[in-house]
């Protein structure tokens, strides 16, 4: 089959998406004060793997996802309580990688090498479940907010059909995987911090799906759980 011609991103939606993979490697490198980092060129070369496998899958089959996630950007009609979210949400993702980088040059802390190989696991296994969820779900954008131009709809198939909310699920694991893998206990403090928001985020987020998305009554009631099943 040929390949879509890739009309998808203007000349600032890509600088903005190179600009964003810089950085990783300097907010990780330049705090830790040295390149000799190996868990930290593990945590990049994942990185940079899923990065492109998931630029290449929605450049073919989801044109239009790929573009809509280009950048972050504010709507009219996206809810307060999302705007404020981010607001609380950007500083902590922005000093996550910083942290772990001076953790690492000042040996804050000391994780077991048996640990840090279990948390290089759960971030794979989390990379897996970001990518099924951009695979079964076409309006996974960074706002919340109803994509009347793109003929929103309720997404029940693949890992949405266990819980609700599989991209958080998997971001709590990255998080956390990702700060044991780096040998940080200051990074894992953290990453739960942030997962907590997003749990607290897909309250917020539900709230405004039940009013403005048709069927996602209904399918809270075939899917019970938000994030862990049997739990919550």
């Amino acid at each position: 089959m040929a390949e879509k011609p890739d009309a998808t991103l203007t000349p600032r939606q890509r600088l903005r998406l190179v600009l964003g993979s810089l950085f990783y490697p300097v907010g990780l490198f330049w705090p830790a004060g040295t390149l000799a980092w190996p868990q930290a060129w593990l945590f990049l070369g994942l990185l940079a793997v899923f990065s492109f496998v998931v630029y290449r899958y929605l450049r073919r089959h989801d044109p239009a996802l790929l573009q809509a996630r280009a950048g972050l950007r504010f709507h009219r009609d996206q809810p307060l309580s999302d705007k404020l979210f981010f607001a609380a949400f950007i500083p902590p993702a922005l000093a996550w990688l910083p942290l772990m980088g001076f953790d690492y040059r000042f040996g804050w802390s000391e994780v077991p090498l048996w640990l840090q190989a279990g948390g290089g696991l759960l971030l794979l296994a989390s990379l897996v479940l970001l990518f099924a969820t951009f695979a079964v779900n076409s309006f996974l954008v960074p706002e919340v907010r109803l994509q009347v131009e793109r003929g929103h709809r309720v997404v029940d198939s693949g890992p949405y059909a266990v819980v609700r909310h599989p991209m958080y699920v998997a971001m709590g694991v990255f998080f956390v995987g990702a700060a044991l893998l780096l040998g940080s206990w200051a990074g894992a403090a953290i990453g739960l911090l942030m997962t907590l928001q997003l749990a607290v985020r897909c309250t917020f987020e539900e709230r405004h799906l039940r009013t403005a998305l048709d069927g996602y009554v209904a399918y809270q009631a075939r899917v019970r759980y938000r994030l862990i099943p049997g739990i919550w």
